[in-house]
């Protein structure tokens, strides 16, 4: 399925290409109070580090997406005061990770910025199971997800490969960069790393998981929608500038860091998209189609000026015996010629096909 970017909006200039640097550039690890983060931040930069000394292959070979790199770190006494005693630290597939990030546009030594520099930021919303974070510059999520996922990915890993081979990288589906397992104090946490589907400088008014999918007898994946007002977005920018310029006229001059925390969040100086700063400032309802690539902005003619943000997301539900034991139950109950919600993949995947072909005819 092609990107919106791609699709819509003749977003295909040529390319920003950055110079390469063949020196490894040192990058300053920060720590957060919590350990489970501590030690994702610590393994990032460490396996990231060990990557960049590892040739790329020629080609993927069927053991790359088998393959894991494992650290065990047991020191009592090393940088207690940041990280924890003892942990294990274990990156799945990197050959294959890798090769996905180049393909999806994303530099190692940024996306390890993104990661490393400052603790990721805790779902605002709160309403998510198991951990939910974004990345300091917002252009990454990390996502927690169960052993059961883990073995999804494994299993659709390939078929996912080559489908980000055959589109050039342009997908509704989630772009996974990442997948990593941290155990602290025996305890395994899974996370999963994947493009921010919304913008990492342009607010998100309204967010729409459509599940109204289950109307249409499906249940697992669905589209997230979100949408930038740009009128909206100018006012509440023009309301931030007066209040700075209150704030300021208080000063004697200096700078006044609760002023400063005033301003929105944007792209740092490094990192995804830090390079956009030595380009021209993007203004209202812009957008970099290289970092936002979930973004298509409304049509000209459109009442109302917007930016669309669209994706599939809860792609990695597996139709395991539980999928299948709840299919023949209701097979039961309501009758073998009933048309039930919990189908074949096949099945499934061709309904969400044709919803999604519907509602954008």
């Amino acid at each position: 399925m092609s990107s919106p970017s791609a699709a819509g909006n003749n977003l295909n200039p040529k390319r920003k290409t950055k110079k390469k640097h063949f020196v490894q550039q040192k990058v300053e690890v920060f720590r957060a109070s919590d350990p489970v983060l501590s030690v994702l931040m610590w393994g990032v930069n460490h396996s990231i580090n060990d990557l960049s000394q590892v040739p790329v292959p020629v080609m993927l070979l069927p053991d790359n997406f088998k393959a894991s790199t494992k650290i065990k770190v047991n020191n009592h006494l090393f940088n207690k005061e940041n990280l924890p005693g003892q942990f294990k630290f274990k990156e799945y597939c990197p050959q294959v990770f890798r090769n996905l990030r180049e393909r999806f546009g994303i530099d190692d030594q940024d996306y390890q910025v993104s990661l490393a520099r400052s603790p990721p930021l805790k779902d605002e919303e709160g309403q998510s199971e198991g951990l939910l974070l974004t990345s300091y510059d917002r252009t990454l999520v990390i996502k927690e997800i169960s052993s059961e996922e883990v073995e999804e990915m494994h299993n659709i890993l390939s078929d996912y490969h080559q489908h980000i081979v055959t589109c050039h990288g342009s997908t509704l589906l989630p772009q996974f960069l990442a997948m990593y397992r941290v155990t602290v104090e025996s305890e395994d946490t899974y996370l999963l790393v994947m493009r921010n589907m919304f913008s990492h400088r342009l607010h998100v008014h309204s967010k729409y998981d459509l599940k109204f999918l289950v109307h249409m007898k499906m249940m697992d994946y669905s589209l997230l929608l979100g949408i930038h007002d740009v009128e909206r977005a100018e006012e509440e920018e023009e309301e931030e500038e007066e209040e700075r310029e209150m704030a300021s006229s208080y000063e004697d001059g200096g700078e006044d860091e609760n002023v400063l925390a005033l301003a929105p969040s944007s792209a740092s100086s490094e990192g995804i998209a830090g390079y956009m700063n030595s380009f021209k400032p993007l203004g209202p309802g812009e957008f970099d189609p290289y970092v936002d690539v979930y973004a298509v902005q409304s049509a000209l003619c459109a009442p109302q000026r917007e930016v669309y943000f669209m994706g599939l997301i809860g792609v990695l539900t597996q139709y395991d015996t539980k999928k299948k034991a709840a299919h023949a139950a209701k097979a039961v109950k309501h009758g073998a010629g009933a048309d039930i919600s919990t189908v074949h993949p096949e099945q499934y995947a061709k309904r969400f096909r044709e919803f999604i072909a519907n509602i954008f005819a």
